[in-house]
């Protein structure tokens, strides 16, 4: 057997390559932490959600919220399935499967559903047609509804609470009794006041106590009064921006204290101070036709909230934007009906882990999550 002879240098070396040796190397999936300031990017996890129970099937989405739990809440519209796509609820049955999945659904961060509610069919007492949900910081569930002029509060479980508005009852912006057309909520916690992006039938941003639903004020666009009889039917997409809004579809708050409102089909995010003071505005893609490009805002997670996150279901993507100064840095996401793809993307939320969470209201009808990588 030949000896092994240890120069004075291999001492010193060999403890530390077996120590080095010895140390755990991390696994080959383990997640990736971003780079701070780098851009937002994200891929989707095609194994959320997890199938629906009960032989259950969703309509057109058209509200997501993420609480403070991470739970992901949905409203869709059941009344939009076909009887092919229903066929277990037909009279007679013409299938095994579907039957429609009550209005509003709650899932966990998993993607299993833990409770859901509400009957289309019974208006009086539901949301029908509901569009918009929040979940405040008290754990009231606010949810719009776009065709019949309400806003509605109910507790986790679905008790109704407080209804804003009057079923099929509507008087133009100026009014500070009735809704036209909710679509959107925010409900800031210092204040406990409720913020309504009130446009499908008004143009306005109105605002109401979150205890009593009493009328607080409203604005209009870069906050002026607003003018329902506005005439866009020339506007030159060239031109200066519109001084009325369009279509008043979404809004959110941020943590210093200002509210971010989707022009829908005026294709912009416009800011104000919470009393309605115009801060600052952002065009985005001014070509787009049809219903506009600014559908829904959400926020990034962290402190400072530096990403904003806009989803247009004209162009069947969602735009990154940095929050400061409101520069278009990226998108994600394209028209289609594979993995990963939109056809109109009309609800979306963040989860306190970044992870964006789309619903879509054509004939995807379905709800996705996408990681940030």
């Amino acid at each position: 057997m030949k000896s092994v002879r240890l120069t004075a240098l291999s001492l010193v070396l060999l403890p530390l390559l077996l120590t080095a040796c010895s140390q755990p190397s991390a696994p080959a999936d383990a997640p990736s932490t971003p780079a701070a300031g780098a851009t937002p990017t994200f891929a989707v996890d095609p194994s959320w959600p997890r199938e629906l129970p009960n032989n259950w099937i969703l309509g057109a989405i058209t509200g997501v919220f993420v609480d403070a739990q991470d739970h992901v809440w949905v409203t869709h519209l059941p009344e939009v399935l076909t009887p092919e796509e229903t066929s277990a609820v037909q009279e007679p049955p013409i299938g095994t499967c579907c039957a429609p999945a009550p209005m509003v659904i709650e899932f966990n961060p998993q993607g299993e559903v833990v409770q859901a509610w509400g009957d289309w069919q019974d208006a009086p007492r539901w949301p029908r047609n509901p569009h918009g949900i929040f979940v405040d910081h008290n754990n009231f569930v606010w949810i719009g509804s776009y065709q019949h002029h309400r806003v509605m509060k109910f507790t986790r479980d679905g008790t109704l609470v407080l209804t804003i508005g009057e079923y099929d009852k509507t008087a133009g912006s100026n009014d500070e009794t009735l809704l036209g057309g909710p679509a959107g909520i925010y409900v800031e916690p210092t204040t406990n006041e409720v913020f309504i992006a009130d446009g499908y039938r008004n143009r306005r941003v109105t605002v109401h106590d979150g205890e009593t639903g009493k009328y607080l004020r409203h604005w209009g666009a870069y906050g002026e009064p607003p003018v329902d009889d506005y005439d866009f039917g020339d506007r030159d997409p060239d031109g200066p921006p519109a001084r009325a809004f369009q279509t008043v579809h979404g809004l959110a708050g941020s943590h210093d204290g200002l509210i971010y409102v989707a022009d829908r089909r005026g294709n912009r995010i416009q800011v104000f101070k919470q009393d309605g003071s115009f801060v600052e505005e952002r065009i985005i893609a001014p070509r787009t036709l049809s219903s506009g490009s600014a559908f829904v805002i959400a926020f990034s997670p962290d402190e400072a909230q530096e990403w904003l996150y806009l989803a247009d279901g004209t162009n069947h993507k969602v735009w990154v934007l940095k929050r400061e100064g409101l520069e278009v840095v990226g998108e994600f996401g394209r028209g289609g009906r594979q993995v990963g793809q939109f056809l109109r993307p009309h609800g979306m939320s963040v989860d306190s882990q970044g992870a964006i969470y789309v619903g879509e209201a054509s004939t995807g009808r379905r709800i996705q999550k996408f990681t940030r990588q």
